[in-house]
């Protein structure tokens, strides 16, 4: 009897770090097509005006469609309040789409997030969990290759 309540225990403790890690972690070379790499930034105009120069599109990779992964980033808020972020752009570095032109289109996520992100929380490195989707946004700040539906959204430690 000892021995099957101990069995049933071990199970039971094993469950949610089963669930932890059917979440894929990616770097964001992952979000490029087999055998690419990042487009090159844009050249600067001579004029040093950066407003003009369009946002590189760049290719999704297929295969991540509908995945569970776990992608670490940066903020770029779009939606909430004082408190509580509920939509924002995840980008590879610091200050991506405050200075133009944004990454490329396949190295911006649309994050939707209804439960909401403390806003103290998103000012470092943040990791996101959730389903990718190969599905394109247009957004003021930036167009994104690929969305995602929050299920988390930590401070970034490795």
């Amino acid at each position: 009897m000892i021995l099957r309540v101990m069995a049933l225990l071990t199970c039971l403790l094993a469950l949610p770090s089963q669930g932890a890690e059917s979440y894929k972690t990616l770097d964001w070379d992952a979000l490029l097509p087999p055998g690419q790499s990042v487009l090159p930034p844009p050249p600067v105009p001579h004029d040093g005006d950066m407003s003009s120069v369009p946002q590189p599109i760049g290719e999704v990779n297929q295969a991540l469609d509908g995945q569970e992964i776990r992608l670490p980033g940066f903020v770029v808020p779009l939606e909430g309040d004082a408190k509580k972020i509920t939509a924002f752009l995840l980008v590879p570095y610091f200050g991506a789409c405050i200075h133009v032109p944004p990454p490329p289109t396949n190295q911006v996520v649309y994050v939707s997030f209804p439960k909401g992100a403390p806003v103290d929380d998103l000012w470092d490195a943040i990791w996101v969990k959730g389903k990718i989707r190969t599905v394109s946004t247009s957004q003021e700040m930036a167009n994104t290759g690929y969305s995602m539906e929050a299920v988390e959204v930590t401070v970034y430690e490795e």
